[in-house]
């Protein structure tokens, strides 16, 4: 076991594609464990659509993984999902890191798609079920509610084994969900002790049903910023964080030195998750670059001598 960092975008802030590479190979060259891109399709914020930013992250990468937070299952073909994560995995020998939710019923997709939110739960399982049958079954044939399928393949399929299906979500539906097909599971906006009333839960309910989760297949992800909470970029950031989800963010926010950021990921890896999706906060392209570094240069040290590789979190 160990303790990893990455990081994740939503917004894409950056003024060209060059800056972003720029941040890209940042990250690669300085140890980041993973690229992660926030699954959102309607938007007037510029937002990279997340298959192909993480199929283009793979080509232009060797040692980085990626992945979603998470792809929402109900507003995707889950024949078009399987295929695409098969042919990602295949083409960046193993780096994939799926995550999969319903998605949030404030998203505007629902209105715009003219999906009715309520059916997102049942769309995910039958779609979740659909791909994973695909990508170790040779045919699949299916009758669900939403989905009917007659004879499907992909090939090739993923280069690993068991591709990894790690479950976003915090509700009883979402945690019967992990401990049923996940593989592990991505926290959202909790906080250390929800999240780690989640993982409890998740681990009871595998016990149940007969499976065990590897306890070191629980992450966590929050917003950080090197300065101070006045910052232009940190209110606009907790500004859309409140109008996107109603939570307060002062306690969801780590803003402040390393030793901050540091502290924050004490509290997640105290509550039993291991794997952190960690959002740099920036007013643009550039400032994000600078924060990344600083994370690189002043907070992975840390993280190393904390917990070296190999050490367990707590249960």
């Amino acid at each position: 076991m160990s303790v990893a960092v990455g990081l994740g975008l939503m917004e894409f802030p950056f003024a060209r594609a060059s800056e972003f590479w720029r941040w890209i190979d940042l990250c690669e060259q300085g140890g980041i464990d993973s690229f992660w891109q926030t699954d959102r399709v309607v938007s007037r914020q510029p937002i990279l659509e997340c298959m192909t930013a993480i199929a283009a992250v793979a080509g232009r990468t060797r040692r980085l993984k990626f992945g979603v937070n998470v792809i929402s299952v109900a507003l995707r073909d889950p024949v078009l999902v399987a295929k695409q994560c098969a042919t990602i995995d295949v083409l960046s020998e193993g780096r994939l890191l799926p995550g999969f939710g319903i998605g949030s019923p404030l998203a505007p997709e629902w209105k715009a798609l003219g999906i009715d939110t309520k059916t997102r739960g049942r769309r995910t399982d039958e779609g979740l079920d659909i791909i994973r049958r695909l990508w170790r079954e040779e045919s699949v044939d299916f009758e669900g509610k939403y989905y009917h399928l007659s004879g499907a393949a992909i090939a090739p399929r993923p280069v690993q084994p068991d591709l990894p299906m790690w479950i976003g979500g915090s509700s009883e539906a979402a945690i019967r969900r992990t401990a049923r097909i996940g593989t592990g599971w991505q926290a959202g906006a909790e906080l250390p002790e929800e999240a780690g009333r989640v993982v409890a839960a998740i681990k009871a309910a595998a016990a149940e049903s007969g499976r065990r989760i590897d306890p070191d297949h629980y992450g966590a992800a929050f917003p950080f910023r090197f300065g101070s909470a006045t910052d232009s970029a940190v209110t606009a950031a907790m500004e859309a964080y409140v109008k996107r989800t109603g939570r307060d963010p002062r306690r969801y926010f780590a803003i402040g030195n390393a030793e901050t950021i540091l502290e924050r990921i004490a509290q997640y890896v105290d509550a039993g998750l291991s794997k952190f999706i960690l959002r740099p906060v920036g007013a643009d392209g550039e400032d994000v670059l600078v924060q990344t570094r600083k994370l690189i240069e002043t907070v992975l040290p840390l993280v190393a001598d904390r917990w070296p590789r190999g050490a367990k979190p707590a249960a």
